[in-house]
């Protein structure tokens, strides 16, 4: 038996989303993001969820779509810079937002996903994210409890995936997709290249399949560059001076 499907990640998610739902969504910024997975939540129309993700992409890409859509009640995030609409909501009232340390946020995850309940952490004490959270001093030193997530939905994207869920990250593209996978109560892999058993080496595994359930083969869409940066090719005096202007160099 296998984990994958003939359904596009799409329709699998569409199908596997509920109202009030928590769901972790690998990526940072636009890198190493489930793009196909996220509009199967926007296509699923489910609304009050819980989104746990670094960040919230940008407008119109990502998780953005969600956001866009009104889907989303409450985000739990690290760095929210980036999307025009995510400040608008919050600004007027309209979405929840808990504001996390970025790696406190992985540690989170990180513990939901290997059973541990809570944990203390230094970081964060003495502001605005510490108050109201237990307190505890070790060594002298006080810190503050952090609870583990624990998603209903972990959404992830991975360079490669065999049929049992084994999935390998490419670079950068790693972040917090691991993180996610482990979180997820019941977790969908997309990948940009689908194996057969056997044809990853163990020694190069980096998410177990014993935490996937599910794994569909990405659309093979060009990944959207977040914030493009160029620079001129007409001389080499441009070059030496670093000026940035628009060109045909990236």
């Amino acid at each position: 038996m296998t984990k994958t499907t003939k359904m596009t990640g799409r329709e699998l998610v569409a199908g596997l989303v509920e109202d009030g739902m928590t769901i972790a969504v690998g990526g940072f910024g636009l890198c190493g993001v489930p793009f196909t997975l996220i509009e199967g939540v926007r296509d699923s129309g489910a609304k009050d969820l819980t989104i746990v993700s670094n960040n919230m992409g940008v407008d119109g890409q990502g998780l953005g779509i969600l956001l866009e859509n009104k889907q989303v009640t409450k985000v739990i995030s690290s760095y929210v810079g980036e999307n025009k609409e995510f400040a608008r909501q919050y600004l007027e009232g309209e979405l929840e937002v808990e504001f996390t340390p970025q790696g406190t946020l992985a540690e989170r995850l990180r513990a939901g996903g290997a059973g541990i309940p809570a944990f203390y952490t230094a970081t964060g004490v003495g502001t605005l994210v510490a108050e109201g959270k237990p307190h505890a001093e070790f060594d002298g030193r006080t810190y503050v409890q952090e609870r583990g997530i624990v998603a209903d939905l972990g959404l992830v994207h991975a360079y490669s995936g065999d049929i049992d869920g084994n999935l390998v990250y490419r670079r950068t593209a790693q972040n917090f997709n691991p993180l996610c996978a482990a979180s997820g109560r019941v977790t969908v892999a997309e990948v940009e290249h689908l194996l057969g058993r056997g044809e990853i080496d163990p020694d190069y595994v980096m998410t177990a399949g014993v935490f996937v359930q599910h794994v569909v083969r990405g659309d093979g869409r060009e990944k959207p560059i977040e914030q493009r940066t160029t620079r001129s090719r007409n001389t080499a005096s441009d070059h030496d001076a670093g000026d940035a202007a628009t060109g045909e160099e990236v």
